[in-house]
Order: structure tokens, then sequence, then C-alpha cells
């Protein structure tokens, strides 16, 4: 079982806790990696939907990778816990990722589901690449890495799913 952040005391004053958190849907149990997995599929989905160009969401992966990996790297440091279940920004990179299909696809509730269900199916069940970065990339990157090749792999499942149903 994973270690909380309840050892680091001064974490609800830490803007980096609260960022690493997901605005506190990290917070949520249980399954805190789903609750934030939603609020990253509700932002992404107001994104996208408010008309935000392709690479402009594109840049919205990549500086939640960076700041991701560096708050990761703090907290880690502050208060010695790798991975704690509460951190949920590699949620959101992950999520964004799986959701770049909806640029080429109907937006409709299909879409956003399956999205939404093989990015946690590939984050939870971890097939290969995604357990072996688990489990050995440390630090924030490899917290974050193993979230975005799940999102890559969603985002398979989902063109494939298109390819066949279209």
């Amino acid at each position: 079982m994973k270690q909380s952040l309840d050892v680091w005391h001064a974490r609800w004053q830490s803007p980096s806790f609260w960022l690493a958190v997901g605005l506190g849907s990290g917070l949520i149990k249980p399954a805190p990696g789903t609750w934030g997995s939603l609020f990253a599929l509700m932002l992404g989905y107001l994104m996208i939907t408010s008309g935000m160009p392709l690479e402009l969401f594109l840049a919205s992966i990549v500086i939640v990778s960076v700041m991701g990996t560096l708050v990761i790297n703090r907290i880690e440091v502050i208060s010695g816990v790798h991975d704690a279940p509460e951190i949920v920004i590699d949620e959101v990179a992950g999520m964004w990722v799986a959701m770049l299909p909806l640029y080429h696809l109907d937006i409709g509730y299909a879409p956003l589901l399956a999205a939404f269900m093989l990015f946690r199916l590939f984050d939870i069940a971890k097939p290969w690449p995604i357990g072996w970065l688990d489990k050995h990339v440390s630090g924030g990157f490899g917290v974050m890495v193993d979230d975005i090749v799940a999102g890559v792999f969603a985002v398979i499942g989902i063109e494939i799913f298109a390819t066949i149903l279209l």
C-alpha cells in the first residue's frame, strides 16, 4: 500500500500540494486516481468544447507534465514519500492525452466515456511498458510517465474502436 502525504504537516499551505492533488480531487476517497481522472476529464471537456485549439491543448499537456514532474520532485524531497495516492497531477496529464482523439471525433458521450474508461483501465492494469516504467523510473518523471503512456494506449484503443465503428 502506498504511503500518504499525511507525514507532511505543512502540506495544506503549499501551492505545490494543491497542484499535485488536482485542486483537491485527489483527496477524495476511495480511489483518488479515479477522482483525479474525472476532474481532468471535466476540465479537458471544457477546454475542448470552449474552442481551445489543438496546439494549445497539446501545450497544456506539456506544461502540466513538466510542472507535475517538478512539483512531485519537490514534494518527494519535502515528505520523503514517493508517488503518494493523493497525487493526481499525473492522471490529469494522462487523461488529457487520452482525450486527444476528441479533436477529430464527435465529442459525444461515447468518446468521452471511452477516453475515461480506457485511460483508467491502462493506468490501473499497467500492461507492459506502463508497469515497467512505473517500477523502474524514479522521481517526479517516473510518477508522470506511466500515466502519459497509459493515455497514449487509450488513444490507440479509441482510434481502433473509431476505425471499426465508423
